[in-house]
């Protein structure tokens, strides 16, 4: 610090800002955290990925925290840019300053092309340049309606001439290619793979259904009603769950992360050719995983590690090239962590730590307890082993060892030999909530029926790609 304030005094504020590194955050729509090849999917095609992985940190034990609606990307999206907790987050991120709005104030050019999802106000209050914005929630990405910020507004959105993820990366592409006389903050929220799965007809990557193999914890349906069974996703295919459609829904999915990730190359190569390369720290993450399938479920609206663990890449200069951590955190701690990277004092509510120690040394823990939650329905805690998922509306309570059992396949709830873990897990559930502000009680007094039967189907029901929508 004293070298860059004697720098500071020498040569001037310019050339102290261009010797801070550039940020760029890529992030994605539903990605399931084990979808990427180079991280042990072994059907999957995910070449630029595969290049982030092989040149940073890889956190194998990264979480969204939840959410208190079913479009969880709203919260999650919130939590990532505030560095708030789901229980005290403003999801239209307009009761505090964001980290983009600080990294503007600390002298960086911010800029943002893709999703925003949380309110037309909040964009221009955190970034200075917005183009190629998609303000919604889910399209078809062949028809989008997308704006250019103006004057601090969005302009009228237009059609969209092409796939909004390859504009989303043009956008990102310009930017980059860009002449730059202070160090930017760029942030690239995706659409893909959130659902519908609609690639151009002419990218050549397929997956054949036939080939992909169900999730260890396939079921054709969950064993009771986890307080959310009917909402959108969940109806995307019938009940029973098909072992056929959820295969096909798969391949569909794989095929969209690999179109995705071909833009995702073509943001990386353009950066690797800029004057920027060796000065950037780039972030891939996802705002949320997603069932498929797995637990009989399709969406994302639950507390499994299949939907609540995301992928989250972290390289750069100074940090180490292929690497993987068990540290665990939230998506709220990475803008936190790049602040401390960039010297960036971030707004006074965030909420989020540090992970910088651990980048600089994988073997370095992070977080010691991490708390979820959806709506009222579901809360959940895991430690370093264990996870508890406590369903008060219908007074179930699953214990999973995830050592032992990562996919939470065997219940141990019930199992007098782990009764003194389900009452220490209880506990721990309970300082989380009450650390993180969360109100909900654990029981009620009068729970429902924890029996289900799914709906009469409608007709049509899980047919083509117009009924995942």
């Amino acid at each position: 610090m004293l070298l860059r304030f004697l720098l500071s005094l020498l040569l001037g504020t310019s050339v102290l800002q261009a010797a801070r590194p550039n940020v760029l955050v890529i992030f994605a729509d539903d990605q399931r955290a084990d979808t990427i090849a180079a991280l042990g999917n072994p059907v999957i095609k995910t070449p630029a990925l595969d290049r982030l992985v092989r040149g940073g940190v890889s956190f194998d034990r990264a979480y969204m925290m939840g959410g208190m609606q079913g479009a969880t990307c709203v919260p999650s999206r919130a939590m990532l840019l505030s560095g708030k907790s789901l229980f005290r987050v403003d999801e239209k991120l307009m009761s505090d300053s964001t980290w983009p709005a600080e990294f503007g104030k600390a002298g960086y050019t911010t800029f943002v092309s893709g999703k925003w999802h949380n309110g037309q106000p909040s964009l221009a209050a955190s970034f200075q340049l917005a183009r190629g914005i998609f303000a919604g929630g889910m399209t078809d990405p062949l028809k989008a309606k997308l704006s250019n910020m103006v004057e601090g507004k969005l302009a009228p959105p237009q059609l969209s001439p092409k796939h909004a993820c390859e504009v989303f990366a043009d956008e990102a592409i310009a930017f980059l290619q860009g002449e730059h006389t202070q160090p930017f903050f760029a942030y690239v929220p995706f659409d893909a793979p959130h659902d519908p799965h609609i690639v151009p007809a002419d990218f050549p990557v397929r997956y054949d259904e036939a080939n992909i193999p169900l999730p260890p914890n396939f079921l054709p349906q969950h064993p009771w009603n986890n307080g959310e069974m009917v909402i959108r996703d969940e109806a995307l295919l019938p009940w029973p769950r098909p072992e056929q459609g959820v295969r096909a829904m798969i391949a569909e999915y794989y095929r969209y992360i690999s179109y995705l990730d071909s833009q995702i190359g073509r943001v990386l190569d353009a950066l690797a050719a800029s004057p920027h390369a060796k000065n950037t720290i780039v972030v891939f993450a996802a705002d949320s995983g997603v069932a498929r399938g797995s637990h009989g479920l399709i969406g994302k609206q639950n507390v499994y590690e299949h939907s609540m663990r995301v992928p989250l890449i972290v390289s750069g200069p100074g940090i180490p090239s292929d690497q993987r951590t068990k540290a665990m955190c939230y998506l709220f701690d990475v803008l936190p962590t790049l602040g401390a990277l960039c010297h960036v004092k971030g707004p006074a509510s965030s909420e989020g730590i540090d992970l910088s120690p651990t980048l600089l040394d994988p073997s370095k823990a992070a977080r010691t307890t991490m708390l979820f939650g959806y709506r009222q329905v579901m809360r959940a805690v895991r430690d370093d082993r264990w996870k508890l998922i406590r369903y008060p509306q219908v007074d179930k309570t699953q214990l999973f060892d995830l050592e032992a059992d990562p996919f939470e396949i065997t219940n141990l709830a019930d199992k007098p030999e782990h009764a003194v873990t389900l009452a220490k897990m209880k506990s721990v559930l309970e300082e989380q909530a009450k650390a993180f502000d969360d109100k909900v009680p654990l029981t009620v007094d009068k729970p429902q029926p924890a029996e289900w039967s799914p709906p009469t189907p409608s007709k049509g029901a899980g047919k083509g790609k117009n009924a995942r929508r």
